[in-house]
């Protein structure tokens, strides 16, 4: 269907200014910051309604043109409540800065970890449900991220905790790099590249 396809290259061209910006940004930080301890809200928070904002609030949206053309694909309600989580996590993270590195966290900043922390989790698993609707290749891919970013997820957690922060920068970027990554191949499905097809588990 036309607009199922429009859907998915509009979502796929979101994904790719969102990265974008997201490159931007970091390039754009003048400050002496680490992105191996650094996490991207330690980067965000030092260009407050920066190009790293934006590009959280545009991969929100991105995906949010996706929601439409996949419950007419067949997607459950659950996994419209997964993404939708996603999303809310994206923007409200996007909104609720964390606090300056160094700094101890506030309220705004536990909102902002929690939110993240929704989004990571939410993502990887609506797309292991909805894998069940892709062709077996491309659902072997989506299933491989969904429980790699599970994975790089739960790192995260212990680097953020017992780890002492240990490399928590590179590791949060690695799982973003996945997490986009996974959303891609959801929007090169609604956009006809990997079509969508009737399967059990969806």
């Amino acid at each position: 269907m036309p607009g199922t396809r429009n859907s998915g290259l509009l979502a796929l061209g979101g994904i790719a200014l969102a990265a974008l910006l997201a490159v931007i940004g970091h390039v754009e930080v003048n400050e002496d910051l680490s992105p191996w301890s650094l996490t991207v809200s330690d980067y965000a928070v030092s260009d407050r309604g920066g190009v790293i904002d934006v590009a959280m609030v545009v991969l929100a949206l991105a995906t949010a043109a996706l929601l439409p053309a996949l419950r007419r694909a067949g997607a459950t309600r659950r996994v419209g409540v997964l993404l939708l989580a996603w999303i809310g996590g994206l923007l409200l993270a996007a909104v609720v800065p964390t606090n300056e590195p160094g700094l101890p966290m506030d309220a705004a900043a536990y909102v902002h970890r929690y939110a993240s922390v929704v989004a990571f989790l939410a993502l990887p698993v609506g797309g292991w449900l909805l894998a069940g609707r892709l062709p077996h290749p491309a659902a072997r891919w989506v299933r491989g991220l969904a429980l790699t970013s599970l994975l790089l997820a739960a790192t995260m957690v212990w680097s953020a905790y017992p780890g002492d922060r240990m490399l928590i920068g590179l590791v949060e970027r690695v799982l973003i790099l996945t997490e986009v990554t996974l959303i891609a191949f959801l929007a090169a499905a609604v956009a006809g590249v990997r079509p969508l097809t009737p399967a059990r588990g969806a």
